[in-house]
């Protein structure tokens, strides 16, 4: 007698959709149209950031400007289109200086002889006993507010924490299996580090990198809103913050849209970094 083979029973569609990871094919998608802004911004923006129309000054958004003009009737569209690519530049800088101080930091205070290990461990601590911010506007004020101060004091600010989750990343590393496995096949310290130990460590940097991006970009953009960042007339999102604050009761329009566009940026990448996180703790190529 012939069993009969009974199909799987299909599963529905509305499962199916709601199983999709929507918030990181969101996130990707808001990330590539960044890219675009940044890299060939005339392809969005419907008018040049620096173009002034003195008639047209604080109007609402509307058809003909989608997110209002400014003060000089500058479209407020177009300025955060072209924004993006110095606001982007910031945060993928900041990010980079973060990760790699951290990287070094954390592999000397992991891998050093005991001694050199133990200042490298006081330093992060004091470095990590100071608000990240704090420490930031203390570089700012002594070298001077510009984009490339926003770099170094952002990434500097952000590398003791990220520090200590690489030391701890690389210790966990060494007492792993397969690094006992290759010190008693007699590898090298040297072999055992650059075969095992770093590309371990290094793998979860991946996500903490998309993650740091879109911190930095919002530690940027509060640094120029005080003043101690990109000077006008750049249209970095910070500094558009800090333009329109001035005219937050008759155009509130100039602070909340930039604003909003900053969440937006750190959601993203903040989603990106998670799923990322998630893919590599599996085990899985991100």
């Amino acid at each position: 007698m012939t069993a009969v083979r009974t199909a799987a029973p299909a599963r529905p569609l509305t499962r199916t959709l709601l199983r999709r990871p929507w918030d990181l094919y969101l996130g990707v998608l808001f990330a590539v149209l960044l890219v675009v802004a940044a890299v060939a911004p005339q392809l969005l923006a419907p008018f040049s950031p620096t173009a002034s129309d003195y008639a047209a000054a604080l109007q609402g958004p509307s058809a003909a400007h989608w997110f209002g003009t400014d003060e000089q009737g500058r479209d407020l569209f177009s300025r955060v289109i072209f924004g993006a690519a110095l606001s982007l530049l910031i945060g993928i800088g900041a990010a980079a200086v973060g990760v790699g101080l951290a990287l070094v930091i954390g592999a000397i205070a992991a891998l050093a002889p005991r001694p050199i290990a133990a200042v490298v461990d006081r330093l992060i601590e004091v470095m990590f006993s100071f608000p990240a911010l704090l420490l930031a506007l203390l570089l700012i004020a002594i070298a001077g507010p510009s984009a490339l101060t926003e770099v170094f004091a952002v990434g500097i600010g952000t590398a003791p924490g990220y520090a200590r989750m690489v030391r701890g990343q690389i210790l966990g590393a060494r007492r792993s299996p397969y690094v006992e496995a290759a010190v008693a096949l007699g590898h090298s310290t040297g072999r055992i580090i650059r075969a095992h130990i770093l590309p371990n460590a290094i793998r979860p940097l991946i996500a903490i990198f998309a993650l740091s991006v879109g911190q930095s970009i919002v530690w940027a953009s509060s640094l120029s809103f005080l003043g101690l960042g990109v000077a006008p007339p750049a249209s970095e999102w910070g500094a558009l913050l800090d333009a329109g604050r001035s005219y937050i009761v008759q155009a509130p329009w100039l602070l909340v849209i930039p604003g909003l566009v900053i969440v937006a940026v750190a959601l993203a990448a903040t989603t990106i970094g998670r799923h990322l996180q998630l893919r590599l703790e599996k085990g899985e190529r991100p």
